[in-house]
């Protein structure tokens, strides 16, 4: 009778945590298709970061393309390519980013981390779903994402990762669907007359 118990504990158990993790795939699922528009999204954004330093800008999205803007740095990303201009120097860096880096980058990378290589637990507040992603592979360059999601229109309000033992945070607001041309995620020198291109790929 005792171990019946215990087998009708673990199933629940099992069963439970199973449904939660799909519940926590499916508010992500959510919110990516909100950043995923086709035509593309704009928002705000504040990131916090002991690594990268603090900064406050605008970033637009496009499937797997963006641009951010800061004060201090622009950079445009049409999915193989970055470039990131530096006001300071009036210098145009080109690479070709990694995993790591873009999510650095992007808040809203995670759309294109969060389905494969990560495990799953929510929490739930009044008004957002709290969604923690740890990484199942211990070498992968982000071990830990914290993913909070508004409740009614499942806009992603804050993104949080570790990578290299510190944490990055991006505040999101803001956001609204908009009409995106490919050309707002790629450099035009035409803009940028004196900057100095360094071809570093």
């Amino acid at each position: 009778m005792m171990m019946k118990k215990i087998l009708f504990a673990l199933t629940m158990l099992l069963t439970g945590a199973s449904v939660y993790g799909q519940s926590a795939k499916a508010v992500l699922d959510k919110c990516a298709a909100v950043v995923s528009a086709k035509s593309g999204v704009k928002a705000d954004f504040k990131m916090t970061s002991a690594q990268y330093g603090n900064a406050t800008g605008t970033i637009a999205v496009k499937g797997a393309k963006f641009n951010a803007a800061t004060k201090q740095t622009t950079m445009w990303f049409d999915g193989k390519t970055l470039w990131t201009y530096m006001a300071k120097s009036d210098e145009v860096n080109v690479t070709t980013p990694t995993e790591a880096q873009l999510q650095a980058l992007n808040p809203y990378n995670f759309i294109n981390l969060y389905k494969q290589g990560f495990k799953y637990t929510m929490t739930k507040s009044s008004k957002t779903y709290n969604v923690h992603l740890t990484a199942t592979d211990s070498k992968r360059k982000i071990r830990e994402l914290f993913i909070v999601v508004d409740k009614k229109t499942y806009h992603p309000v804050e993104v949080k990762m570790l990578q290299n033992s510190k944490w990055t945070t991006f505040v999101v607001t803001n956001l609204k669907t908009t009409k995106l041309a490919d050309s707002v995620f790629r450099f035009n020198s035409k803009d940028f007359p004196s900057a100095e291109v360094i071809d570093l790929r």
